[in-house]
């Protein structure tokens, strides 16, 4: 019932254009649902409940790294992309499925948690957090998620191999007493993103064939 695709390294901006599009194709019976992996360059991007002050590097510090904070329309706080971090966008058409935006979420989860059970990782939720957890202290998986018109854009953004120090420029979902972490600290090895992608590109298939 869902196309899959791989989109690769690809600036951010470009991948929301590309999200748009396939969302009024999808609104439009044009195309099928259409679950996207990706990986992004440095960027901060904030949701519709963020705020500009979970950002707390300076603008000059930013632009010594070329980093862009993009304010966008998904759910949530603040977060970060960068390398090594497998994004995925599940564009689909809810009305195939169940309207419920909630019960997404929490499936989208439970794709995750499988497929950290792949790599002996206990992945959890937190009561009020969204997202999925090692130790309900280490955020694994960041989750945001738009809506229209029962079709659904953004999606999830979980760590595989990226580099962990550079969330030091956000408060990472504007949560002040927790910290991250990724698949690679996790298993204490270099884990390859690609091999991820495959598992959870199998993962997403099944569970909403």
């Amino acid at each position: 019932m869902i196309q899959t695709e791989d989109w690769g390294l690809i600036e951010y901006n470009d991948a929301w254009r590309r999200q748009q599009q396939y969302v009024r194709e999808i609104q439009n019976g044009e195309r099928n649902s259409t679950f996207v992996l990706c990986e992004h360059p440095t960027v901060i991007t904030i949701g519709r409940n963020g705020t500009v002050d979970n950002v707390t590097a300076s603008d000059v510090e930013l632009l010594e790294h070329s980093v862009s904070v993009i304010p966008i329309n998904r759910g949530g706080d603040v977060t970060m992309h960068n390398p090594g971090q497998l994004v995925g966008y599940p564009i689909f058409r809810l009305t195939d499925f169940k309207e419920d935006l909630h019960w997404f979420l929490r499936e989208i989860e439970e794709c995750i948690i499988e497929l950290l059970r792949f790599y002996n990782i206990d992945g959890e939720r937190v009561e009020g957090l969204t997202g999925v957890w090692v130790n309900k202290k280490y955020k694994v998986c960041a989750i945001g998620l738009n809506c229209s018109r029962w079709v659904t854009s953004h999606g999830f953004a979980l760590n595989v191999e990226n580099d962990i120090k550079e969330f030091g420029y956000i408060v990472p979902c504007g949560i002040t007493d927790k910290e991250v972490t990724s698949i690679s600290i996790e298993c204490n090895q270099k884990i390859a993103i690609k091999e991820v992608a495959e598992i959870c590109t199998s993962i997403f298939s099944k569970k909403f064939a």
